[in-house]
């Protein structure tokens, strides 16, 4: 169905991609403007519209593309045995990681799809396997050795507060990958910065 745009080159399909994708993450469906993407991806409208018959084929295209994305480069790689669940955790933040250096807003525009209202999408979306990325994330919750964790510790809270701490370090490297070209960004320097965040929690929570 998509013949046309996958013909393109990789470049240029995901300079389509990551102009869509941030302009309907940053303003939803009902605002985004396909003038503001062409812009962006420095194309002409015309030529968007060639690809994409209308803006709604455009965002459930790109719902569709980075769904999968996200199951068969980032899910299907984590080491779902992993019973220690800071190290899954940094496993996760380094796949996000590799996932941001490409797109940098997909998963604001998953998050974002998930509560659009606007009735054509909404109804579409509903079509579509909605559980497919939660049920993946409630793998990572899933033979996780709580006999790590110290004891009269609260489980669920301090796992509350590992994910918040882990959540907020990924959201740092999303944010870094919008700023800074990849070449520039020191990837030594982000594990090491993330082992200290791993290490001051197991101090806190671990045994």
């Amino acid at each position: 169905m998509f013949s046309k745009f996958f013909n393109l080159d990789l470049e240029k399909q995901e300079r389509i991609i990551n102009a869509a994708v941030k302009e309907f993450a940053q303003k939803g469906y009902v605002k985004a403007s396909t003038n503001e993407i062409v812009k962006e991806a420095g194309i002409s409208k015309g030529l968007l519209f060639h690809y994409f018959n209308n803006k709604q084929e455009l965002f459930l295209f790109l719902y569709d593309y980075l769904i999968d994305l996200i199951m068969n480069d980032f899910y299907a790689k984590i080491d779902w045995t992993e019973k220690d669940l800071l190290l899954k955790l940094k496993q996760i933040t380094m796949m996000k990681f590799e996932l941001f250096s490409r797109f940098p807003d997909m998963f604001d525009f998953v998050r974002m799809a998930y509560e659009e209202e606007a009735y054509e999408i909404k109804k579409e979306l509903e079509k579509r396997n909605k559980d497919a990325i939660a049920s993946s994330y409630r793998k990572l919750f899933e033979n996780v050795d709580a006999s790590l964790f110290k004891e009269g510790i609260d489980v669920q809270r301090a796992i509350a507060i590992i994910m918040w701490t882990m959540e907020g370090l990924g959201n740092q490297l999303q944010e870094k990958t919008r700023i800074l070209p990849l070449n520039q960004i020191k990837i030594d320097e982000i594990l090491t910065e993330m082992d200290v965040y791993i290490e001051t929690l197991k101090k806190g929570f671990y045994k």
